[in-house]
């Protein structure tokens, strides 16, 4: 990345903010150059991750507090993972379309990326953006997952505090997502919460809560919201509040700084290990005859497995004892 670049990306230009997004989203060693270069500058925002099923009412949720920040003279930056288009393989962009209202506000950088077969989370893609939009300098930035899965893990190592949006027509699949669901949110947003049975959901989940051990002391509120007017959500910002101050004061947000640090780093290096086995070119030809063994029946697909990483093990054990 050249010098012109990094000065315009500092002076807050958003275009060349915007094509750095580009270049990251296209993945390589291009992207690795930007996020190197400007990694020291990342981690000064405070990351809200917001999930829930899908309709909840995710967006207009972010929507909302974007501009509750906006009035604290807070900048915001807002990531949201969209579906893939089937035509065009991009983002759908349907939460840009809902936050309209925050187009034009130079102190509002939002960025829709495509899930490109990540159907449930959020992908990696999505953190690395969230990191070019921390070292733009925002305050706040606010990550909007897809939707939610049992095994949805992902979003505690990108966000200081989770929100999960509920509505309260959710009742079974929250039931059947508890597994999962239930263990990652930080604060619980009861959405459309002006339909009728919305008070005995809301109660309902808050009993569920109560059997659940956060492991940090954090007894994880409910907050009931209607987003499309806006009632609730001052409650729900105070919330974030709370639990922001709650981390600061219990140094927790050191630990999830190391957490997501720690996950980041064993993420990549999977990622390059897979890259550097299956190009090796040594692999490439002992995969061709380990599995005429298998297809003939003379050796398992496991044993097939551990010929072909025997080499790379070994020489793993000769660096390991080269190094003590």
């Amino acid at each position: 990345m050249n010098k012109k670049t990094i000065e315009k990306f500092f002076a807050g230009d958003t275009l060349t903010a915007s094509r750095l997004m580009s270049v990251v989203e296209k993945g390589g060693a291009d992207a690795e150059d930007v996020l190197n270069t400007l990694f020291p500058k990342m981690g000064r925002a405070y990351r809200i991750g917001v999930t829930g099923l899908t309709g909840a009412g995710k967006s207009t949720l972010v929507n909302q507090l974007t501009r509750l920040y906006r009035t604290r003279d807070l900048t915001v930056g807002v990531v949201a993972e969209d579906p893939t288009s089937p035509f065009s393989g991009g983002a759908i962009l349907g939460d840009r379309v809902r936050m309209l209202d925050s187009h034009g506000d130079a102190g509002v950088f939002i960025r829709s990326i495509a899930s490109r077969g990540n159907e449930t989370g959020l992908s990696q893609k999505a953190s690395e953006l969230a990191d070019i939009l921390d070292a733009f300098g925002r305050d706040v930035i606010f990550l909007e997952t897809i939707g939610v899965g049992q095994l949805e893990y992902k979003i505690r190592y990108s966000a200081q505090t989770t929100v999960v949006v509920l509505t309260p027509d959710a009742g079974d699949d929250v039931q059947s997502l508890k597994s999962g669901l239930m263990e990652i949110g930080e604060i619980f947003a009861v959405n459309k919460a002006d339909r009728p049975v919305a008070d005995r959901f809301a109660d309902d989940l808050r009993s569920m809560l109560d059997l659940r051990s956060t492991g940090d002391g954090w007894e994880p509120p409910v907050v009931c919201t209607v987003a499309t007017t806006g009632e609730g959500i001052d409650d729900l910002a105070k919330a974030i509040d709370q639990h922001q101050s709650y981390l600061d004061t219990n140094g927790l947000l050191e630990k999830k700084r190391i957490d997501a640090l720690t996950n980041r780093v064993t993420i990549i290096a999977e990622e390059k290990l897979r890259e550097i086995f299956w190009e090796n070119g040594y692999i490439k030809e002992r995969l061709k005859s380990t599995l005429d063994d298998v297809l003939s029946g003379t050796i398992s697909p496991y044993q097939a497995a551990d010929k072909l990483v025997t080499p790379f093990k070994h020489d793993m054990d000769n660096a390991e004892g080269d190094a003590r």
